[in-house]
């Protein structure tokens, strides 16, 4: 165990590797999601069809093929992406993305009628309906999904490490062909996974605390006055 231990400089590099691809790729998938989304809530059929063409797509591909298509297959077609990294964090956020679509149209759908016919009795124009009552009040919807897809895209940039990129997974495979030591590699490995997805999740709880308080849901801590007459004297005798 100590002489994986002693290879902290490389755990550290490929940590830091990790995080990177988790950071780019979640704001590529971000507005991907976004985007078509909010299309997939379009009153046009046809803005309609391009989220579906989009996220059916995208949805039903293996990351794994999809970068293995950006690196090896679009060089052959004369395209050639700036670096593996561009490639691999164009994989992830797309495919991320496709997922992350269908959570911004569920969620602005699922906002309450009320609140669409609100912003419709103010003479609200179709963008500041979205602006100022949908997509806030359906953020809050989205947080805990795409919470969950965020950990989802960190744990699948462990695919980068088979197109020569030195990620975690990549780390933890040398070390444990130098050392010898399989078991202590592999479940350093696991343990940093599993740090890294929870300090993702705090970060998400956070970011859900901070929207409810915007839109005055956070719950309030002062008793409320059932529970004081509850706990008046006298209160629950028969009279």
């Amino acid at each position: 165990m100590s002489e994986v231990l002693d290879g902290y400089e490389q755990w550290l590099k490929g940590a830091w590797l990790t995080l990177q691809l988790t950071v780019y790729g979640s704001g590529v998938a971000l507005v991907l999601a976004l985007v078509f989304g909010l299309a997939g809530t379009s009153r046009h059929a046809w803005i309609r069809v391009l989220n579906r063409v989009y996220v059916e797509f995208f949805r039903g591909t293996a990351t794994l093929v999809l970068l293995f298509w950006f690196f090896y297959a679009l060089p052959l077609v004369g395209i050639r992406l700036n670096s593996t990294m561009f490639a691999a964090v164009l994989a992830l956020g797309l495919n991320i993305g496709a997922y992350g679509a269908e959570v911004v149209r569920g969620s602005i759908k699922a906002v309450p009628r009320a609140q669409y016919e609100a912003t419709i009795a103010l003479n609200f124009t179709p963008l500041q309906r979205m602006r100022r009552v949908l997509l806030p009040q359906g953020f809050a919807l989205m947080l805990p999904p795409f919470g969950n897809l965020l950990i989802e895209l960190m744990k699948g940039t462990a695919i980068v490490s088979l197109v020569g990129l030195t990620d975690l997974t990549t780390v933890s495979k040398n070390l444990q062909s130098s050392t010898g030591e399989t078991v202590a590699s592999f479940s350093l490995v696991l343990v940093i996974y599993f740090v890294i997805a929870q300090i993702l999740q705090l970060f998400v709880r956070f970011a859900e605390v901070r929207v409810d308080r915007m839109l005055g849901r956070r719950p309030s801590r002062e008793p409320e006055l059932g529970t004081l007459a509850a706990g008046a004297p006298g209160a629950g005798v028969a009279s």
